[in-house]
Order: C-alpha cells, then sequence, then structure tokens
C-alpha cells in the first residue's frame, strides 16, 4: 500500500508495514483457532477460550499493523503512530549519508524488508516489514533526488 501523494513540503510517499510482516502471527492465531474447534467439537472443555485467543491474536495484527506509519517527504524521513499522531522518529535528509535494504531469507518468501537509512551524527532510521522493498528504497530516493535536483 504504497502512495505518493502531494503534501505541503512537495512530493511525498507513505506506506504501512506490510501484513506479511505479521505472517507468524496469523499462523499463531490459526493454530489457537483450530485448537479451540477441535476441543469445542470434542466437548472438552476450554475450546471456547482458544477460539477468544485466535480472535484476540487476529485483532493484535489489526493493530500493530496500524500502529505506524512511513513516510518520506521532500524535507526529511518520519516514522509517525497512527494511534496517538506522535512522531516516533524523524530525521532530516542532510543527515542522511546511506540507503540500503536488509533482508533475511523469510523475508525474501514474505516479500518483504527493511530499509536501513545510516546517518552522520544522529541515530540512524530503520522502516521494518516493508512491501517490496528495493521498489520502495527507489520511490525514496527519487523523493530525495528531487529534494537536492528540483528540476530533474
Amino acid at each position: 500500500m504504497a502512495t505518493t501523494v502531494q503534501a505541503e513540503q512537495g512530493d511525498s510517499w507513505e506506506t504501512l508495514v506490510s501484513w506479511n510482516q505479521f505472517a507468524w502471527l496469523y499462523l499463531v492465531s490459526l493454530f489457537a483457532g483450530l485448537r479451540g474447534l477441535l476441543l469445542w467439537q470434542a466437548g472438552i472443555p476450554g475450546g471456547d477460550v482458544w477460539g477468544m485467543g485466535a480472535i484476540s491474536l487476529g485483532g493484535i495484527a489489526i493493530v500493530l499493523r496500524y500502529w505506524v506509519r512511513y513516510s518520506a517527504t521532500s524535507q526529511r524521513l518520519v516514522i509517525k503512530n497512527l494511534l496517538t499522531g506522535r512522531e516516533i522518529q524523524a530525521i532530516d535528509w542532510k543527515h542522511v549519508s546511506e540507503m540500503a535494504v536488509k533482508r533475511s531469507v523469510v523475508d525474501s518468501i514474505l516479500g518483504i524488508g527493511t530499509i536501513v537509512f545510516k546517518s552522520t551524527g544522529e541515530e540512524g532510521m530503520q522502516f521494518r516489514g516493508v512491501n517490496n522493498p528495493e521498489s520502495t528504497l527507489r520511490h525514496i530516493q527519487a523523493i530525495r533526488r528531487r529534494r537536492i535536483f528540483p528540476e530533474s
């Protein structure tokens, strides 16, 4: 769900964490739900508790997905908490020295990765669980280039 929008600061890009980032949570929720269903069908007490646990885990996955929004504007990179509206971390482009994509084998299978922004003098930043990280990094680099070379 990467989108490019027009903002007051010029071109910007923003996205949420990928649904695939929480595949492990879906799997645990599925197993809990199946166990609850089997217990309920067998008439063994506790099936309803396992079912409620599965529903709770699914709800947690939804909340976690909407916990943060990653954005890149012509001025800076921002990680924002969508539930509170508070900025978790921000870094100006002038402090970013290097950008790279980090992926594990599991990340590659799920089509996600982490974009790492190394910084000069400040703490670096990471966009974790981003869908199609190579393409996303190219979008972010294009926004940075338009900041440096506005006519391109």
